[in-house]
């Protein structure tokens, strides 16, 4: 083989390389998030528990009783302190419940978290319906600051009669670094809660 083939091959592997890599890279972009987001709406896994959803006006169910279980962690690298008020709750279907979750920042820098909801089982999730939640939005909190964050919800009626338990897990994350957190975040946060 000649030095010239040679090289034709090695710019044929290579262009092949990096056509191999832009085909990936528009599949992951323009494919796969769609589609994760389809089945995520399909199955009910995650895309509603991030919506607000507005109280429904509906019927009380007075003759059954769902237990709903309150669970919080802190992923891996979070170092704040994060738990559920009240560890469980009896709730009527139809009924519209609040509660809380508390959390602390124990270090000794202003940080920024998000809540991320996990409902099990998760059949259960298009029946859940959350009209205010702070995981809605992410938490701002200065160092050593602490929040009270609510949560209020109703279970529809027509949740299948085979779910007697509700477990609501929340974990917290810092995206402190991908939130920006800056002084002037901080200071809109505290002029928003004047």
């Amino acid at each position: 083989m000649s030095a010239e083939q040679t090289r034709q091959k090695n710019r044929n592997v290579v262009l092949y390389g990096i056509g191999t890599v832009v085909f990936m890279l528009l599949f992951v972009f323009f494919v796969l998030r769609p589609m994760y987001y389809l089945i995520c709406e399909w199955t009910g896994i995650t895309g509603s528990q991030f919506e607000a959803s507005e109280t429904k006006n509906l019927a009380i169910d007075e003759n059954r009783a769902v237990k709903v279980q309150f669970l919080a962690m802190n992923n891996a690298t979070m170092p704040w302190q994060f738990q559920p008020e009240q560890s469980q709750l009896t709730v009527k279907p139809g009924e519209v419940k609040q509660v809380y979750f508390y959390a602390k920042n124990n270090t000794t820098n202003d940080m920024v978290a998000q809540a991320v909801p996990s409902l099990s089982p998760f059949e259960a999730t298009n029946y859940f319906i959350k009209t205010e939640c702070f995981c809605f939005n992410s938490q701002p909190l200065a160092a050593g600051e602490s929040v009270r964050m609510g949560l209020v919800f109703q279970i529809d009626p027509d949740l299948p009669a085979w779910v007697k338990t509700l477990s609501l897990t929340y974990t917290l994350f810092d995206i402190t670094d991908s939130a920006g957190a800056t002084a002037a975040s901080f200071n809109r946060l505290a002029l928003h809660n004047l």
